[in-house]
């Protein structure tokens, strides 16, 4: 973990999503519309991780969306090394969505079935960096090799002859082929198992070290939270409720909400697993 000291590479201002109600409005009324998402605020520097934390219907996978380009704001803005998003194309948006990435939590369906795992991490060789086919299979396989899949072995296999932990290290390959400045880590291991969720943690920690990489970890896990966060959000309802420093603010929770999901959560000590790998 390396907090960033440079400009935001990633701010979000006053971000609000919202979505209709069902069945509300009969015929000829006004729908009604539910905050998923409250002036959300929030920046995330060149190096830093930021955790976004809370229970299913917080609105943080919608702010994620947002955050990626995948989900419109109604309201609010996002700047990406101070350009605001929505104002960009040509290579500007094509830059964004080179070095922006997502790490997604389904590992199986995040994957093309009928694509090779090579196929699948040479996509992005090929459409975001031009690559042509002999050094995109070069590329392909040291990215095998630093995630931990060895290429001889992995890249002719199809996604439903790897576990769930390979083929998430396969979505990390595939993301970092990009050569991205910032992962979105959609609740990358809270579908597998615990020793495997340590390796996959283990795995992202030495990349953002080596890398020099942003991430916006999105998870329910605390124990993620303190393994990996420089700073960490607790969003509820739509709005965040507390944010510092993850330390601080796991330790010294002040907002009762906060105080509440840590008392309901019990939490390892991920240290001392990322420590065993």
């Amino acid at each position: 973990m390396n907090a960033g000291t440079n400009a935001p590479l990633l701010e979000a201002r006053d971000l609000t999503r919202l979505f209709p109600v069902r069945a509300s409005g009969g015929l000829f009324g006004a729908r009604q519309m539910q905050r998923a998402v409250d002036r959300v605020s929030l920046t995330i520097g060149a190096g830093e991780v930021l955790a976004l934390v809370g229970e299913s219907g917080s609105g943080k996978t919608t702010l994620g969306r947002m955050l990626l380009g995948l989900t419109a704001p109604s309201e609010g803005s996002i700047l990406y090394k101070g350009m605001d998003v929505a104002t960009r194309s040509g290579e500007a948006a094509r830059s964004f969505r080179r070095e922006v990435q997502v790490v997604f939590q389904d590992t199986g369906g995040s994957l093309n079935p009928r694509r090779t795992i090579g196929q699948s991490v040479a996509l992005p060789l090929t459409y975001h960096r031009g690559l042509d086919r002999p050094a995109a299979a070069a590329e392909v396989d040291a990215l095998l090799d630093q995630v931990g899949l060895p290429a001889a072995h992995f890249r002719d296999r199809l996604p439903h002859e790897l576990s769930g932990g390979q083929r998430q290290r396969v979505g990390i390959a595939r993301a970092l082929a990009s050569n991205p400045a910032l992962i979105v880590a959609d609740e990358p291991v809270s579908a597998l198992d615990v020793s495997v969720r340590a390796q996959i943690l283990r795995l992202m920690f030495d990349l953002q070290r080596e890398r020099s990489l942003s991430y916006l970890f999105i998870t329910h896990d605390l124990g993620v939270v303190r393994a990996m966060a420089d700073r960490v959000m607790v969003m509820h309802q739509g709005r965040v409720v507390e944010s510092g420093d993850a330390d601080i603010v796991l330790n010294a929770p002040r907002d009762p909400y906060t105080q509440r999901l840590l008392a309901a959560t019990p939490i390892p000590d991920p240290s001392r697993q990322l420590e065993a790998f």
